[in-house]
């Protein structure tokens, strides 16, 4: 596999230096209390540069979202569904989907712990999140409805499976590597089998 054009890691560096100044700053000062300019600074950046990647401080906080998102919608956008799926068959592929989105956010254990906390301790953090949520269950609704499910499946499917991962996120607490067990577990409640067992 041939590595990106220098450019292009060039670029993924100085949006990584933003997202570690970020963190270190949030750590030691709170959330609160950094601005864009103290980011900026950390990073060794200007403003300009910050702002090309990221439209404000809250932002950072969710650095690599929107990446695994796009990879998200991709693959359910490239299924290949035996006519229009039920209410049961959206569910079970909502169920990798999610399974696939806990692997993803906590690939980086020390970080999604730094990144709850800071969602948690942070009333406009946790105002983002939920917004973020219902925009990927919103997503998932119209990829479902591209591939012929009813509007109800597509409405209801993307709701469960948000509440499953949002239970499983409430018993896993801080604890990466139980994020995974524990929305299978709220999955399994619903009798939503995984498409491996």
């Amino acid at each position: 596999m041939s590595r990106p054009p220098l450019r292009v890691r060039k670029r993924q560096r100085a949006r990584d230096e933003i997202v570690a100044a970020a963190y270190e700053l949030f750590a030691e000062r709170g959330y609160a209390d950094v601005t864009v300019a103290d980011i900026a600074e950390r990073a060794e950046a200007g403003r300009t540069t910050f702002f090309r990647y990221f439209g404000d401080k809250q932002e950072v906080v969710f650095a690599d979202e929107q990446e695994w998102l796009d990879k998200v919608a991709r693959r359910h956008r490239e299924l290949r569904l035996d006519g229009a799926p039920t209410l049961s068959e959206a569910l079970v592929l909502l169920r990798e989907t999610t399974l696939a989105i806990c692997a993803e956010v906590t690939r980086d254990a020390e970080h999604y712990v730094r990144r709850e906390r800071l969602i948690a301790d942070n009333p406009e953090l946790s105002d983002r999140a939920d917004r973020k949520q219902r925009r990927l269950a919103e997503t998932l609704g119209e990829i479902l409805r591209d591939q012929g499910a009813s509007p109800e499946t597509a409405a209801l499917a993307p709701q469960l499976a948000l509440a499953c991962y949002n239970a499983g996120r409430e018993i896993a607490a801080d604890d990466p590597a139980a994020l995974g067990p524990s929305v299978a577990a709220a999955f399994d409640r619903l009798g939503i089998a995984s498409t491996t067992a």
